[in-house]
């Protein structure tokens, strides 16, 4: 048993003249409610850390990283982008149907809301808009509200941010971007006719077509159509650029993939070849539409008919200063006849050419609502199969 040792002390005598200090409160205070708010700082902190599930270690690097980022981005002279506005289009009803399983024929940057936008949207507001839309479209957000039938919209986001966030495969999208191709489709050469009966209908009818068209050049800066006042140097090179257009536009995007679970090599080289006649094919028509375009707007350029004019009226002022002899005069005529006939064929082909476009496009459209049409049906005998198939239930 452990020895108990008792240790002798002495309490000091207090100091002479000392004498206790007198309470203030003689009774304790009730207790009162009072209401705490989830808001400030410390709790925001405590919140951040709660989601990310980070430490207060982790959590004080990772503002401090974002901290320094923002400090570097104002001393490089970049502003930090505000996402205002980036994936909050509104989703419409055709929209949210998508069928992922054919994801080769949606628009990627209407599912992420990024339509004005389009090729100009950078990476940041691509993962921006991806961000809103997975959280707007979970499928665990959607079981939470009783909507747990239908994921389809969600797998759509996702192959939308798989083809975007990967340089290659967006370049190869954007050369087919359905938006473009109805465009495309949209130009009317007699629209284009009959606007450009002024100068100013001219511009104004083809300065957008023009621009839209210089997204797709690899040479760069790409000559835009210019001003009435341009010079006819200014036009020549104007026009050269263009009917020398080198575009990037490739078609990868529409090949057909090898069937599945076929490891057959004679398929795998049947489709590849199939595939790259397809897009010499594609690319052939682009090449030839655009050059119907420039065709119809030299044509129909104003500035053409002013810079000859204006040659005219300077070889009609030589010659009135009778410098020029009998044989001149006659060499003269005949470039200007030869010129007369030149311009004259020039614009019955132009005009010819239009037109043959315009039975291509309206071919292409009529063979495009039977393919949409045969979809459909596609659709509705899927949809019926399923229902016969499906199990009784417990009431049948």
């Amino acid at each position: 048993m452990a020895a108990v040792l008792t240790s002798p002390m002495e309490v000091p005598l207090s100091p002479a003249g000392w004498s206790p200090v007198p309470s203030t409160s003689r009774t304790i205070s009730v207790p009162k409610p009072r209401v705490l708010l989830p808001v400030g700082h410390g709790y925001y902190a405590h919140a951040r850390r709660t989601v990310h599930r980070r430490t207060l270690d982790q959590d004080l690097d990772e503002q401090e990283a974002e901290r320094l980022k923002n400090e570097s981005s104002k001393a490089n002279g970049l502003e930090i982008e505000d996402d205002l506005g980036v994936g909050d289009e509104p989703e419409s009803r055709d929209l949210l149907a998508l069928d992922a399983k054919e994801w080769k024929r949606q628009d990627h940057y209407a599912v992420l809301g990024l339509s004005k936008f389009r090729y100009a949207a950078t990476p940041d507001q691509i993962k921006i808009a991806h961000r809103k839309k997975v959280l707007k479209h979970h499928p665990d957000k959607k079981a939470g509200e009783g909507d747990s039938d239908n994921d389809q919209f969600f797998k759509c986001i996702q192959k939308a941010m798989e083809i975007l966030s990967n340089p290659e495969k967006r370049r190869q999208f954007d050369s087919v971007d359905p938006y473009y191709l109805q465009l495309e489709e949209d130009v009317d050469h007699n629209e284009l006719s009959k606007l450009s009966k002024t100068p100013e209908g001219f511009f104004k009818a083809f300065r957008p077509t023009f621009e839209r068209e210089a997204h797709f050049s690899k040479q760069t800066p790409v000559p835009l159509l210019g001003t009435l006042d341009d010079s006819k140097a200014q036009v020549e090179g104007f026009y050269n650029f263009w009917y020398n257009f080198d575009s990037w536009r490739s078609f990868e995007y529409l090949d057909k993939e090898v069937n599945e679970g076929s490891d057959s090599r004679d398929d795998k080289r049947y489709t590849e070849k199939k595939n790259r006649t397809e897009r010499a094919r594609r690319k052939k028509e682009d090449n030839t539409r655009l050059r119907s375009l420039v065709d119809l707007a030299l044509t129909l350029d104003p500035r053409i008919k002013r810079i000859k004019l204006e040659e005219k009226e300077a070889r009609d002022r030589k010659k009135s200063k009778g410098n020029i002899n009998p044989l001149a005069r006659k060499e003269d005529e005949e470039r200007l006849r030869r010129e007369a006939e030149a311009e004259a064929q020039a614009s019955a082909k132009a005009e010819v050419e239009a037109a043959e476009a315009v039975a291509r496009a309206e071919a292409k459209k009529a063979k495009q609502a039977a393919a949409n049409a045969a979809k459909k049906a596609r659709r509705v005998e899927r949809a019926a199969a399923n229902i016969m198939n499906a199990p009784p239930t417990s009431q049948d």
